[in-house]
Formats: C-alpha cells, structure tokens, sequence
C-alpha cells in the first residue's frame, strides 16, 4: 500500500498516528491537482447539464413518438418496442455493471494500493479517488453502450420468444429452418454481446495488474491472486470460443465456398471435421487453463492455444483448400451433386418457384388476323403510353399551378362503360416549396398550402389529335366520367357525377413536411380563375392534438421551429401532420418489412387510396441462393413473402397493414408479436380489392431466381446450358422491366389483368425462349406461369426486334428526318405480347420538341413475324399488317399480304376507338382530289405552326403528312 512517511522508513517507535486511509474513502482534507479542485463544481454542473439535455431529449423523442404512433392507431405497437428496449436496455446494463464492475473491483483493490514512495500522502490519497472515478464512470460508459448493444437485438429477441416452425429441416443438421431464422440470430447475438463483455473485463484487468507489476514490482501473494483472476477470465473467452464453434458449424448452410450456395462437399467433409477439432482443441485449453490455477507456470495452456490457432489456420483455410483442388476440382459434378441439389431444392421452396406451373406455347412465327380479331379486349388495351414521357406531359398539361406536381404514373384497371380498361394514374401532389421564394412564409407553408388535390387518370393506349393521352379524370377542380360500384369494382361510366367526394392529397410519395390543419387560417385548396382560391379546413381525425401549450413546446423543441409555439394563429383543435411519407409512415410503423418500391394510387369509395406491397424477408434460409434485386430492400434476402398490402388513406393517413400470405411463419411471428397490427384481408373493403395486382418486385426477384433453378436436374444446373436471362432491348441494352397487361392467357376464358416478361437464353442470343406471367385478379391472384416455347423454334426477342425497326429504310429515313426537323424522337418500350398461339411486338414513337418538355404519340410500330408497320394509330398498323390497307410511311414496302379488295369486317381490327386517328390522317383513302386537298391543308398547317410559333414538332409532323398523302396519290394515279 501506499506509504505514509516516504523517504522516512518507519514511524518512530512508541508513536501510532493508526492505520493509513483506506483506498476506496477520502479524508476530509482539501487535496488539488493542478487546479482540478477549484475547477470540479462547474465540471459537475457541466456534465450533469449534458446529461439531463441528453435524459429530456430522448424523453422527447419517446413522447412524440408515442403521440403519432397514438394518432396512427398503432400505441400498442410503440409501447412494445420501447418496452422491450428498455428491458434490453436495463437487462444489458446491469449484466455488464455485475461482470465488468466485479472484474474492475477486484483488480482496483489491488492497483490502488500500489506504492508510491514518491509522492506525499495528500497527493496519493487523491490519485486514489481519482483511479476510483475513472473506473467508475468506465464502467457506468460502457454499461450504457453494452446496454444499447443490447437494445437494438429487441426484434431478434421477439422474433425469438414468438417464432414459428418452417415445417421444413435443412439436408445438413436436420434442424428446422425456423431454428436458422429465429433461433441462431438470437444465439450469435448473445455469443457476441458475452464475447465483447469478456475481452474488454480481461483487457482492463490485465491492464490494472500490469501497472501495479510495473509501479510495485512482483508480490508473492497477490502474484497468485492474480494468476488466478486472469486465468478464470481468459477461461470465459475460450468457453465463449468454444460456443462460437457450435454456432459457426451452422453458418456453413450458408456458405459460397463451393459451386452452388450453402455446404458445398468441401464444407462439409473439410471445414466442418476441423469445426469440430478446433471445439476439441478449445476444451482441452480450458482444461490446461484449471490446471495452471493450481500448478505453477503457463506455458501448457499457452503452447495449446498456439497449437489452437495453428489448426485453425490448417482447417480454415489450408486443408479446405487442398482438398478442393485435389478432390473436389477433378470430379466436381458428382462431388457436389447432392449439395446442387440442396441449393435447387431450397430456392425453389424459399421463393415460392414451386408453385410456378409451366405450360407449353407454340410461339407460331406470326399472328394472323383472326387471332387479332378473337382477342379484343387484349389489343384494345395495349399500352401505348410509357411512364416517362407520360409523367412530363401530366407536369405540363396538368399541374395546373407551379406548386402541384406528379411524381409516379401508376398502372391499374377500372370497370370503363362495363368493358374493363387499364389505365394509368398520377397523384396531383403540392409541395410547398415550389412557392416563390418570396412566398415561402411559415404560414404558407405550414398552415395555407397543405395538401395536393386530385389525380389524373388516363387509358392506356387512347390519344386525342394532339397526340396528347386522353385523360378520364384532369383539372382542378375534378372533371371526370362518373363512377359508380359495380361488383364490387369501382366502374366508371358515362359524364355525371362527381366520382372522387374526398379528391385532397395530404399524404402521398411527396417529401415529408410537417403541416398544421384545423387552424385560424382556411387551407389553401385549389385556384379559381386567374387570382381567386378555393379553400377548405381539414376535417379527418389522423395527427396530433396540439391542444396544450406543453404539447406545442415540445413539437417546437422537436422540429426545431419556436413558431408553434408562438402562433396565434393555432387553435384547441389545431392538429399536426407530419410522417406523411407514405413510405416513411409504413417504415415507422413497421421497421421489420421490406417494401416494394412503386407503391400505386387507387380510387374507391370516392377516395384516394395508397396501397404498398409490403414484404416479409430473411437471409437465413439454409441453402438458398440469395436474390440480387434493383429494390435495396430485397438486396441479398434469400426468402421473400409478399405477405402484407398496405392500404393508407391519402386523405387522413390511416393505415391498415391486411395479411396477404397467413401462411408465412415469419408475419406469423409478427402477428403474435404485434396482435393488434395486422389486419386479415377478408376485412379489406371489396372497393380495393379488384385493385389488388401481383408486385413487380416480388416478380422479378422469383423471376431472376427461376431463369436458374427452372433447372430441377443438377447435371444440367452445373452444364449452364438452359440458363435463361431476362430479355433485353436494343436501344440501350438494358433488360426488359416487368410490365402490366390485360391480355387472355392461353387456356384460359377471357381477358384479365397479369405482369409478364419475356425470357432470352444465355448472352450472346437474344431470341426468345420463354415468358412468365403472374395473375393478379380474384381467385387466381398470385399464380405463376411459365410459358415454354419449343426448343427447336427461333422466336425473336425485342432486342432484335428492335434491331430489325432500326434496319427498316422508310422507318429509319423518317426518324432522321423527324430528328433534323428540330424534334427529338423517343422511343418507347418495346412490349411482346402473346396472343393466340404466338406474339406481336408494339413499341410506341414520341417526338419532343427541343424547346418543350412535352411528348407527343405520333406513330405505333407493329413488328408480327417478319413484317413490320408504323403507322399513327395501332388500328392502322394492325390494317397495314394484314394488307386491309396500303402503308401510309413514305419509302414502305407493302407488306407481302395482298391488299383486300373489300371493305373488312372492323371486328377484325378492334381497338379503333382507343387510338383516335391525329388530325390530318384519313382513316380511308380517298380519290386524288381529296388526297390534293389534304395536303396542301396540312403544307399551310405546317407552315403556319412554323411561323406563328417556331413549333419545329407540328411542322415535322405535317411535313410528314404531306409526305405520305402524296405517296398515296402516287400510287392511285399508277
């Protein structure tokens, strides 16, 4: 211990001045060090200042929460968490302050009492309590990270306390998959919070024993105490160790080492024999370590642990790898056979390819007209308008105001004049800050200017003479076709009523902004003329109450912003919105699902809905090869469920989470986990539930898995040869996106509403092999096909296809003639579409204007076997294909299909009425003098446009005109 009477020796004999101050109390004497007495009083107030901003800024956090979750009717779900962190929390804290503050007072006790022949008594006594604080608050700083650590495993731990079993054991150990999903998370997350509690308990207390050998020097019996305090901690580490083994022998199902995903044969007659050493090899250290506590020395358990890590490096990496390239590498196909076929077993089961059922497609070279005219309502909803250059003609005809704008242009289907029609949508959103800058006031942006108003509705495939989409629902306020139920289908018939009662947006995919509703100040609602507004007060029940002034202090502190609390202009009614994200709103509720990224509007019941596919995913599926996807959410997920669909109201944000898939153990779990979240679908409105459609992410990660594991034999996996690839264009090499068709499936009886995608072999051929399709209506919603075409048949695919429209002279030479007239030429997706017993491609031409941000349809190219058409209108294209008509394209060929010499049946060639013929495009020929007539209309409505307005697009267009109406009067006078 320290000693009272340095450079003295003993006191003198008679003489007792008692025993000296024990280390762990302080004398009542005034000690400083540097200043640091003079200076403790403001550091303490400093520090216990920043702990009670930082006690009543979480506090805050946690009572705002509470208050939105209590709003979005979802406490409960709050309450849980924050119940279970902080029993995590409380839990993880305390475990490390017992551990890791016995460990410090153990080894304290003797480094505090070390010598210090140099320093008076005074200045010894305080560097013990300064020892003690440091060790103190060391311990109380890591017992809150530790404690955090164990906090944020709160869903691992429930998952756990509620799992559900798969009903499915892996090859390997025979566990259930459940044990993989919900069980080992939890194992390793223990194993590791244990692991880190030991080794920082065993650094600081070899740290506190190395300063007292350093300062005191070697002492006989706190030499053996130490020993002893050292050896049972690094006795912990190996026993930690050793459990590390047993979970790690699992993690081998998860395995890339060998040729498919999972255990390969290397794993598991290599790796795993060594797995099982090394917990050997861990066993016998602990056992050297028991010993060394009662014998002298440690070079024994010392020379095991070298021993230990030396077979670990030979197992890990060396043996492994020797036996890959002298065993597995000559004969890997029947080596690894039974592990290929795990992985195929497994990633058929994980993503549901199972269920896929295949069906055989003659994929005939060519359509014929008959098989047109059998399938009406499939060509009459052929869509013609892509979501781009439909989303910048909707922000240029249709925000009405500069502060609206669309975002997203969604795909659905509607009961249309009792026919059912798919249509695209938009939101007409408001954000406030595309006021002028000016304008941009708190009132304005919190109060008046709140909510979007409306959406836009448009046919697929239906243009006016502008080139412009029709549009069934436009303008502010609402002009629309009436809509009435109809079985449960939201039908839209004739001009009437008012279809949409409730048509404000205050929640929608805009960037989130906090707005305050029910207030002194009238909200802004839509312009009336030129200087006039409409405006509305906010009548739902979604937000916060700010009926008190301590709410709207702590919503200041919150957002940062003292005008909530200062304004006059709030009410005892006043409401906050704010989380009106939809994809925020969904994640806040529900952290643990994944979401699909293009969540789509609805309208029913006179409202707006959103609806968001939702997920449930894990990596932990033993043996199934995880899925690359373009949505980060499903990145590196090796079982996916579309197990939820979000509905949120876009008027008062209320949110229902309705479970798709009842049987997927993991929302399962989460139902026992959250009982008053998930909502069952037979509850969901029969309004949303004709809107229901399969999601294309889902699609398209089962798809990218199925173009590999439709293979079921692993010879043919492991030869590569049938692996297929998603079809890709020509024009910029990308791959073909799902897409939305209503179309009549072969087999089935009538047209309904399916996702599809075509399928190429392996690069470098671009052909077609295949195509999937996923049904999204009534009973038949979720089901799979796959349609094979024969494998001795060449089908083009649409990069070639494509090729082949670029290689087409009267088409080429009029792109490049558009192109030089000032107009730039977009091409549209180009989309393969079965009908009868083969497929026609259609891809639709726009032209802009170089000084416009506004695409216009001009032409629709038709490519069917061989031939090749672009005419204005679909109609016309499908009429030059089948020779009803001549071609209307300046420099065509007719096509080899002779010319009928009477008037056809327009059964035949439906969907005229979705493609109005532009302005300027006689859907007849007609004699000389008319055909004169017309072009010289449409030289002077070229010029015109020219003159007046520099419209480069129109002179193009008309110049155009001008050329195929003197190409027919060239032709009838021969």
């Amino acid at each position: 211990m320290f000693n009272r009477f340095p450079g003295q020796g003993r006191p003198p004999e008679g003489e007792d001045f008692g025993p000296p101050p024990p280390p762990f109390r302080s004398r009542r004497r005034r000690w400083d060090l540097g200043g640091f007495g003079n200076a403790r009083p403001w550091i303490i107030l400093g520090v216990s200042l920043i702990l009670l901003f930082i006690v009543l800024s979480t506090a805050k956090g946690i009572y705002v929460d509470l208050l939105w979750f209590d709003g979005a009717g979802y406490e409960s779900v709050y309450s849980k968490i924050i119940r279970t962190r902080v029993l995590l929390f409380l839990g993880g804290a305390a475990v490390f302050i017992a551990v890791f503050g016995l460990n410090a007072f153990l080894a304290g006790r003797v480094a505090l009492r070390t010598p210090a022949p140099d320093l008076p008594e005074a200045e010894a006594t305080a560097l013990r309590r300064l020892g003690l604080l440091i060790l103190i608050a060391v311990t109380l700083i890591f017992a809150v990270i530790f404690g955090v650590s164990a906090a944020t495993n709160w869903e691992t731990v429930l998952l756990y306390l509620n799992r559900e079993p798969f009903g499915i054991e892996d090859p390997q150990f025979g566990r259930d998959i459940g044990f993989y999903v919900f069980t080992l998370p939890l194992l390793h997350a223990v194993q590791g919070w244990l692991m880190g509690l030991a080794v920082l308990s065993t650094l600081l207390v070899a740290g506190l024993y190395l300063f007292r050998f350093m300062v005191g020097g070697a002492d006989g019996t706190n030499s053996r105490l130490t020993k002893a305090h050292l050896l049972l901690l690094l006795l912990l580490v190996v026993s930690l160790f050793i459990w590390s083994y047993w979970l790690g022998r699992f993690e081998l199902n998860f395995s890339e080492s060998g040729f498919a995903y999972g255990a390969s044969y290397t794993d598991v007659n290599a790796r795993l024999p060594f797995i099982y050493i090394g917990m050997a090899l861990g066993v016998a250290t602990a056992v050297t370590l028991l010993l060394a506590m009662v014998r002298p020395g440690i070079i024994l358990p010392a020379g095991m642990m070298v021993a230990w890590a030396a077979i670990a490096v030979l197992g890990g990496a060396v043996y492994p790898a020797f036996v890959q390239r002298l065993t597995v590498a000559p004969d890997e196909l029947e080596k690894e056979r039974q592990f290929i076929d795990r992985t195929i077993t497994a990633t058929r089961a994980a993503f549901g390819l199972e269920e896929i059922e295949e069906r055989r497609f003659p994929a005939n070279p060519s359509v014929s007209a008959a098989e047109i005219a059998n399938h009406p309502d499939t060509i009459g909803n052929v869509r013609l308008l892509d979501v781009d250059p439909l989303l910048q003609t909707y922000n240029q005809i249709q925000t009405i105001r500069p502060l609206y704008s669309f975002l997203d242009v969604d795909i659905d289907r509607y009961l249309i004049d009792g026919e059912l029609r798919q249509v695209m949508v938009s939101a007409r959103e408001l954000s406030s800050s595309n006021l002028p800058i000016n304008r941009q006031t708190w009132i304005n942006r919190r109060l008046e200017f709140t909510h979007g108003y409306g959406a836009v509705m448009s046919p697929v495939n239906a243009v006016v003479e502008e080139g412009l989409p029709e549009l069934f629902i436009k303008d502010i306020p609402l002009e629309s076709k009436g809509q009435n139920p109809a079985d449960g289908i939201e039908e839209i018939k004739i001009p009437g009523a008012l279809p949409v009662v409730q048509p404000r947006i205050y929640y929608g995919e805009e960037p989130d902004e906090y707005v305050i509703v029910k207030t002194k100040s009238e909200e802004f609602d839509f312009p009336v003329g030129e200087s006039d507004q409409a405006r509305n007060v906010f009548g739902g029940d979604g937000g916060v109450g700010l009926g008190s002034m301590f709410r709207r202090l702590v919503f200041a502190w919150e957002f940062g912003d003292i005008n909530i609390a200062r304004s006059g202009s709030l009410t005892g009614d006043s409401r906050i919105l704010f989380r009106r994200n939809i994809v925020d709103r969904i994640e806040t509720i529900a952290p643990f699902l994944a979401l699909d990224r293009d969540p789509y509007l609805v309208i029913a019941d006179g409202q707006f809905f959103w609806i968001q596919d939702a997920y449930t995913t894990t990596d932990r599926y033993p043996y199934s090869q995880p899925t690359g996807s373009p949505n980060p959410d499903l990145v590196g997920a090796n079982y996916v469920r579309n197990s939820v669909k979000v509905v949120i109201n876009a008027y008062d944000g209320t949110t229902t989470f309705y479970v798709r898939d009842p049987d997927d153990p993991l929302i399962k779990a989460y139902g026992k986990i959250f009982p008053d979240l998930l909502t069952p679908l037979a509850e969901m409105p029969p309004s949303l539930r004709p809107h229901l459609r399969y999601p294309a992410d889902l699609f398209l990660a089962q798809v990218n898995q199925y173009r590999i594991y439709h293979i079921k034999e692993a010879g043919v996996l492991y030869g590569g040869e049938d692996i297929w690839r998603i079809a890709r264009e020509a024009t910029d090499g990308a791959r073909v996106e799902p897409y939305y068709l209503i179309m009549q499936l072969p087999g089935e009886a009538k047209e309904e509403f399916v996702l599809i995608l075509p399928m190429s072999p392996r690069a470098p051929r671009e052909n077609t092999i295949a195509w999937v399709a996923a049904r999204s209506d009534g009973a038949d919603y979720g089901k799979l096909l796959a349609f094979l075409f024969p494998t001795d048949l060449l089908v083009f695919g649409p990069s070639q296809v494509e090729s082949r429209i670029d290689q087409n002279p009267a088409i080429s030479e009029q792109f490049s003639l558009w192109d030089r007239s000032g107009s730039q030429v977009i091409r549209g997706n180009l989309l393969m579409i079965p009908i009868g017993d083969g497929n026609i491609f259609v891809e639709p031409i726009y032209l802009q204007a170089e000084t416009s941000r506004l695409p216009e349809l001009v032409r629709v190219v038709v490519a069917n076997g061989n031939q090749i058409a672009m005419e204005p209108t679909l109609e016309l294209s499908l009429k030059v294909l089948f020779g009803e008509v001549r071609p209307t394209l300046p420099g065509e060929t007719p096509t080899a299909t002779p010319v009928a010499t009477s008037t056809p049946d327009p059964a035949a060639t439906p969907g005229a009425a979705a493609t109005p013929t532009p302005v300027g495009t006689p859907a007849d020929v007609g004699n000389v003098a008319d055909l004169a007539r017309q072009a010289d209309a449409a030289f002077e409505r070229g010029q015109a446009a020219l003159r007046d307005n520099n419209d480069f697009a129109t002179y193009g267009r008309e110049m155009a005109e001008v050329e195929r109406l003197l190409n027919l009067i060239v032709d009838l006078s021969q």
